[in-house]
C-alpha cells in the first residue's frame, strides 16, 4: 500500500471547506490502496482526535518549519502532498519555504501541491522598497527558481495540482516552464447523497420546519458568513414571498468557522436572527445550524431550488454549488468575475452579486416553471457526475504513480 503524508494548514472539516475536501480526498484515495496520515497544528489534531492526525507544530511561523521537517521525515512516507491555501496557514509565508528545506536535509521523494487559490496575495513588506522587490520576484520567477506569491512551493514540487481554471491559468502565465507539472482536478460535492426517498425527505424537512406539504423550499446550504450574499438572499426572498405565499427559504449551515470564530459568529448570527425579523419573515424562513452530512444531504432531498448568492460569483471551487446539483436541485448562483467558463447560463441561472432585485426576478421565474426546474435540476446532476470524489482519487493515483516512476 502507498503511503503519503498531507501538510494541513489546519484539519478540522466541520470548520474549514480546504480540510472538508482534505478528509474526502483521504477517504476516496483509501479505496485505491492510498493510506494517509496528517501534519497539522497541534490545536487542530487535539481537537479532531483522529488516530492518523498529528499535531505537529504550534502555528505556521518560521519557527515552526524545522520541527514539520523533522515529523515528516519521521513518516517515511512514500510522497509528500501538501494542501494549501493561504488563510487555513493563518496568512504566514515560511510555509513556502519547506519544499527547498526538505530537499536540503535529504527528501528524495515526490512532493505534490494543491493549490486552492491563487494570482491574489503577494507579499508586499514595509521594509523592503517596491521596485527593488518587484525586480526579485520577477528575476527568480523568470528563473524558475521561486514565484512571486508562493515562493519556492510551486517550482520546488514535482507535480501541482490545482482546484479551478482561474488558478490554472495564472500559474501557466507566471510560469510557463512549469506547464508539464500542472494538473487540473477540480473539487467533488462536500457532501453525499444520502440513501433516501425523495418525497419522504419532502416530507420530513417540511415537519422539522413546522411548514405545509405545499411549501415550495427554496434552499442555501454552506456557511453562514458575510461574503455569501445572505443580505442579498433575504430582502430579494422577501419580494418572492409577496407574489409566492407558498414560498419558503431554508439556510443549510452552521456559523462558527476559521473564518468567522466564537464571538464573531455568535454577533453575524444574531445580525441575520434582527434581518429576517426586521423583514417580517420569521415564519417563512428557517435556519438549521451546524448539522452533520447525512442530515444537510436529507434536508437538500427535500427542497425544491438551490440558490448560492455569494459577494464574489460562484465558481466549480464551490462544494455546496456540487452538492445540490448531485441532489438534482436546480441552482441560481451569483456570476464570478471573471466568468467561470465551465458554468453555462444554461445550467446554471447566474445573475449579478448583490442585486436583490435581479435574484428576486430569477427566484420568481424558476417558482413559476416547474418543467424548467426539473430541467435544470435533471442536467446539473448529469453534470455533477463528472465531479465524483472516486474520479478525483483516480486522477490523485495516476499522478502519483507517474512520479513514482520518473524516479
Amino acid at each position: 500500500m502507498t503511503r503519503i503524508v498531507l501538510v494541513a494548514g489546519t484539519y478540522q472539516p466541520n470548520h474549514c471547506g480546504v480540510a472538508h475536501y482534505t478528509h474526502h480526498l483521504r477517504q476516496a484515495l483509501h479505496q485505491h490502496q492510498v493510506e494517509s496520515v496528517v501534519l497539522t497544528t497541534c490545536e487542530a489534531a487535539n481537537k479532531v482526535q483522529e488516530p492518523s492526525v498529528f499535531g505537529v507544530v504550534p502555528d505556521w511561523t518560521l519557527r515552526s518549519l524545522l520541527p514539520l521537517v523533522r515529523a515528516i521525515h519521521q513518516t517515511n512516507a512514500n510522497l509528500l502532498h501538501m494542501q494549501h491555501a493561504a488563510g487555513t496557514y493563518q496568512f504566514e509565508r515560511a510555509i513556502f519555504l519547506l519544499p527547498l528545506l526538505l530537499r536540503l536535509t535529504g527528501w528524495r521523494s515526490p512532493i505534490v501541491s494543491t493549490i486552492h487559490e491563487y494570482g491574489w496575495w503577494e507579499w508586499q513588506p514595509q521594509w523592503c522598497p517596491a521596485p527593488v522587490l518587484e525586480s526579485l520576484k520577477a528575476w527568480g520567477q523568470n528563473q524558475g527558481w521561486w514565484d512571486r506569491e508562493d515562493g519556492f512551493l510551486l517550482t520546488q514540487s514535482d507535480a501541482i495540482v490545482t482546484t479551478n481554471r482561474n488558478a490554472t491559468q495564472v500559474i501557466h502565465a507566471r510560469l510557463p516552464q512549469l506547464r508539464d507539472r500542472l494538473h487540473e482536478i477540480p473539487i467533488g460535492a462536500n457532501i453525499g447523497v444520502a440513501s433516501i426517498d425523495r418525497a419522504a425527505a419532502q416530507r420530513q424537512v417540511r415537519q422539522v420546519c413546522g411548514w405545509s406539504e405545499k411549501a415550495v423550499i427554496i434552499t442555501f446550504f454552506g456557511f453562514l458568513h458575510p461574503v455569501k450574499g445572505l443580505e442579498t438572499l433575504l430582502p430579494a426572498f422577501q419580494q418572492v414571498a409577496t407574489m409566492h405565499p407558498q414560498a419558503r427559504l431554508l439556510l443549510v449551515g452552521g456559523v462558527e468557522s476559521l473564518a468567522l470564530p466564537d464571538q464573531q459568529a455568535k454577533q453575524y448570527w444574531q445580525k441575520l436572527t434582527e434581518a429576517i425579523a426586521q423583514l417580517n419573515l420569521q415564519n417563512q424562513v428557517y435556519r438549521t445550524g451546524y448539522v452533520d452530512d447525512c442530515t444537510a444531504s436529507q434536508y437538500l432531498s427535500g427542497s425544491d431550488i438551490g440558490v448560492l448568492p455569494f459577494n464574489h460569483g460562484v465558481t466549480l471551487k464551490s462544494g455546496s454549488l456540487l452538492a445540490m446539483m448531485a441532489h438534482g436541485l436546480p441552482v441560481i448562483a451569483t456570476r464570478s468575475h471573471p466568468p467561470d467558463p465551465d458554468l453555462d447560463e444554461m445550467l446554471i441561472p447566474q445573475v449579478a452579486p448583490r442585486d436583490v432585485d435581479e435574484l428576486a426576478m430569477e427566484l420568481n421565474r424558476l417558482l413559476k416553471d416547474s418543467s424548467l426546474r426539473e430541467q435544470l435540476g435533471t442536467a446539473g446532476t448529469a453534470f455533477s457526475q463528472k465531479f465524483s470524489w472516486a474520479a478525483i482519487a483516480s486522477a490523485h493515483t495516476r499522478i502519483y504513480q507517474t512520479l513514482f516512476k520518473s524516479r
